[in-house]
């Protein structure tokens, strides 16, 4: 039970739910600006680890023509001039593919063929016959040409940062209504192959890949804005020339490709389902098995063909989640696999808000677990709630292909209910060692672990209970004091509370307090302690048999020690702190503790040494104490009976009635 706040003093908040409430709402506010990217990038991550559950997409009736590293070892060096790359595109088409789709970006004309270099050198020396030449040597546009006009072919294009006005698109790109593009990939202009290759295409697709966050590649334009034209993705070309669509078609968030539909999203990309490097060889031929042998060929009929080159000397090498170099071929290859698929991953921007609704619904939940239950239970059912968000978000992915955060939310209410457990944690312990240090010369060791392991059994605050108290006085004490030297007596008293408050605590009681030379003790306070009159009577006891040994020892002999004069009784006590903010005080006040004091006193007149008051004396069994007298007590309007142990001798006097030693 929470502990009741103090008469006059302001209501304090836990600290757990103080400190959770406080990062939940920071974690909130970045969570919703994402600061730093950090929370698309655990998004991202984690969707990689997601995708990689489902696996690559579907297979498609796709093929890579790859200009590996073996194939230039056996064909030349890169750069090929254009004559070499048709010839390779003249072996590509024999096959009779759906469409094809070249990952090389052919700028400006050609420089290297015979045909481009007599131009050049007939402009140079001014001779015309060189010039007459140029018609029938090579060229290397022209043969390009050619071999792109033989299929459906899309080209490679470039955004450029400047402006670009002679560029002339391919493909349409037809509205039904408009794009909702809030950060599209832009760039001033564009470039592409020259004109006489170009007018041979019949696709043209921007070729250029952007890393994420953290350096990886998992994306693709769908379209891309040179200036005011949009234009197509290559992967989106080589789908639309592979389903015979002569435009694509933008309906709002959609882009029509024929007889498929993909979401645009908010950035007009796709997010690819990437491969292993361990699926490519199944899909690709290298370049020069084509090359050699004409019937390979035959391999690629009805397919969409992909052709560029994976060879660490091209340099288009590129980190992906599912490999450290992946070829830019390979990614395109995966981006017309995924369009075909239909499983490209979006992320729609009701996400954003499910998903900051799902971190503050998260965030409460760990702050009511952390203040309602116990920690592991806390923990159980918080880890439980992170659990079930984070599958519901991996459902989403791999059933719905919706981008939703498995990580994020549940990161937020893990960390939120952590900090509420270690605060609360820190906040218990301090608790406990302020209790073990306020307890732990007043109390067994068993009874101050009880209280340190559930303070909430301590009522501080105050409460009424019944206690008994026992209080003792050394006999002579004033006398002695004046005679003794301050070193002995000094070093005696040590030794005697010492004594008596070991005593006190091996019987279950409360060491108080001391006063001058008196001891004052509680039984049954601050944990119930069940038949305490009894282990009062037996500590009693035990103290005067104690100091008795102790009075007999040469240095307390010499100071002619006293002997201990004790009074118990039981009855009901307020029980709490008390002193204001300068000094509290756990301890009791009643008409008991009054009581125990008088019978103390009352020893000296009745020559006892252990007096017994009439409310302990009713809670003793029958026979364990006698009366020996009754006394006039100030502030009691009858007398008083007074009892001691039964194996006691009677007083030195017994009269009926003995006056209030006070």
């Amino acid at each position: 039970m929470p502990r009741p706040a103090r008469i006059g003093s302001a209501v304090r908040v836990p600290i757990g739910l103080a400190a959770g409430a406080g990062v939940l709402a920071g974690l909130l506010v970045l969570f919703a600006t994402d600061l730093g990217g950090w929370r698309t990038r655990l998004r991202e991550s984690t969707l990689d680890a997601v995708l990689r559950l489902a696996g690559p997409p579907a297979p498609a009736p796709l093929t890579v023509v790859d200009i590996d590293s073996a194939t230039l070892a056996r064909h030349g060096a890169w750069p090929w001039s254009r004559l070499a790359l048709a010839r390779l595109l003249d072996a590509v088409v024999a096959g009779g593919p759906q469409a094809v789709a070249v990952d090389i970006l052919f700028a400006g004309t050609d420089r290297h063929s015979p045909a481009a270099v007599a131009r050049d050198l007939a402009a140079e020396t001014g001779r015309p016959d060189i010039a007459a030449l140029v018609p029938s040597l090579p060229d290397g546009d022209t043969a390009l040409a050619a071999a792109v006009a033989r299929r459906p072919t899309a080209l490679g294009a470039a955004l450029e940062e400047v402006p670009t006005p002679a560029f002339e698109p391919v493909t349409p790109v037809l509205l039904d209504a408009p794009a909702r593009l809030a950060d599209p990939w832009r760039a001033v202009g564009a470039s592409g192959p020259p004109a006489v290759v170009r007018e041979a295409a019949q696709g043209l697709g921007v070729l250029g890949i952007e890393n994420d966050l953290d350096g990886l590649v998992r994306r693709v334009p769908l379209l891309a804005l040179a200036g005011e034209t949009i234009l197509p993705g290559l992967a989106v070309e080589a789908a639309r020339l592979a389903e015979g669509a002569s435009a694509l078609v933008v309906d709002g968030g959609t882009l029509v490709i024929g007889a498929h539909s993909v979401p645009l999203g908010p950035d007009g990309r796709l997010r690819l389902r990437a491969s292993s490097p361990a699926h490519w060889p199944a899909r690709t031929v290298p370049a020069h098995r084509l090359l050699e042998d004409p019937a390979a060929a035959g391999a690629l009929a009805g397919r969409i063909v992909l052709v560029g080159s994976s060879a660490v000397e091209v340099g288009a090498l590129r980190r992906t989640p599912r490999a450290e170099a992946a070829p830019t071929l390979q990614i395109e290859a995966d981006a017309v696999a995924t369009l075909l698929s239909g499983a490209g991953i979006v992320r729609g921007s009701v996400l954003a808000l499910a998903e900051l609704a799902a971190a503050l619904a998260l965030g409460l939940a760990a702050l009511a677990l952390g203040r309602r239950t116990r920690p592991l239970v806390a923990l159980a059912g918080g880890g439980l709630l992170a659990c079930a968000w984070a599958a519901g978000a991996g459902a989403a992915v791999l059933g719905l292909n919706q981008a939703a955060d498995p990580a994020g939310p549940a990161l937020v209410g893990a960390a939120t209910l952590g900090t509420a457990l270690l605060a609360d944690f820190i906040e218990t312990e301090r608790r406990e060692r302020r209790l073990r240090r306020r307890f732990e010369q007043h109390l067994a060791p068993e009874v101050v672990a009880r209280i340190a392991a559930d303070p909430s059994s301590l009522k501080l605050s105050g409460e009424v209970r019944e206690i008994t108290a026992l209080f003792t006085d050394v006999e002579g004490f004033t006398a002695m004091s004046e005679r003794a030297s301050p070193t002995a007596l000094v070093a005696a008293l040590d030794r005697y509370f010492d004594t008596v408050g070991e005593i006190v605590v091996a019987h279950g009681g409360m060491f108080d307090k001391i006063v001058g030379d008196a001891v004052h003790a509680f039984f049954n306070m601050p944990l119930d302690l069940p038949d305490h009159p009894a282990h009062a009577l037996a500590c009693a006891c035990a103290i005067r048999e104690a100091t008795e040994t102790l009075r007999r020892e040469p240095g307390f002999a010499a100071l002619g020690f006293g002997r201990t004069r004790i009074g118990i009784e039981t009855g009901r006590a307020v029980v709490g702190d008390v002193g204001g903010r300068r000094k509290l005080d756990y301890t009791a006040h009643g008409m008991a503790i009054n009581m125990a004091s008088r019978l103390e006193a009352a020893n000296k007149e009745l020559g006892t040494s252990i007096c017994i008051g009439p409310g302990a004396a009713a809670r003793l069994p029958a026979g364990v104490v006698r009366r020996v007298a009754a006394i006039t007590v100030r502030g009691v309007s009858h007398a008083v009976e007074v009892h001691v142990p039964a194996a006691d001798p009677g007083p030195d006097q017994g009269p009926a009635g003995v006056p209030d030693p006070a």
